[in-house]
């Protein structure tokens, strides 16, 4: 997995904005959240791969959970974003710029057995709510509560659906 850290050689573009954060701050939020956008829609494709494309004895019920999971992570990415340009950045959210920034490992294409799709959506999910989390920790370094409460309710949603898929290859005790 690629590391977590935030940065970059240019500041991005900002619009003009009432909102108090120095615009300093709202550029560095601004270039966090984008790479958070870029990890989000690389999710949510991921997640479309394994709705479209498991098989197996428990291929309905793995196909609705999928397809769920990337219903909600449609509404991440759009909370995501906007709260880019409520900062007065403009939301970076192309496939092609998700592609190119990801820190998501890539999605194996060529697996069909719901039980590997469990596996690789679980390890999705996962790196995912582990970059939410750092963006919870920097955005509160940052002096921004509401882009922390933001990723604060992802990192939420992100370990209630990983949660959801990980019951499926665990065994009971």
């Amino acid at each position: 997995m690629k590391t977590s850290t935030t940065t970059t050689t240019t500041v991005p573009e900002m619009y003009e904005t009432e909102n108090d954060i120095p615009k300093s701050t709202r550029a560095e939020l601004v270039t966090l959240i984008n790479q958070r956008l870029a990890d989000v829609v690389d999710l949510q494709a991921q997640l479309k791969q394994a709705h479209w494309n498991v098989k197996g004895p428990h291929f309905i019920g793995l196909h609705e959970l999928f397809d769920k999971i990337a219903e909600d992570v449609e509404s991440y990415v759009d909370m995501i974003a906007e709260r880019i340009v409520q900062l007065g950045g403009v939301a970076e959210g192309t496939v092609r710029v998700a592609a190119a920034r990801s820190r998501l490992e890539e999605y194996p294409l060529m697996i069909g057995d719901g039980s590997a799709h469990v596996e690789a959506v679980a390890k999705a999910l996962s790196a995912f709510g582990r970059e939410a989390r750092v963006s919870i920790d920097e955005a509160n370094a940052l002096d921004d509560a509401d882009t922390a409460d933001l990723f604060t309710e992802v990192s939420r949603g992100i370990d209630k659906w990983l949660w959801f898929v990980e019951a499926h290859s665990q065994a009971t005790k």
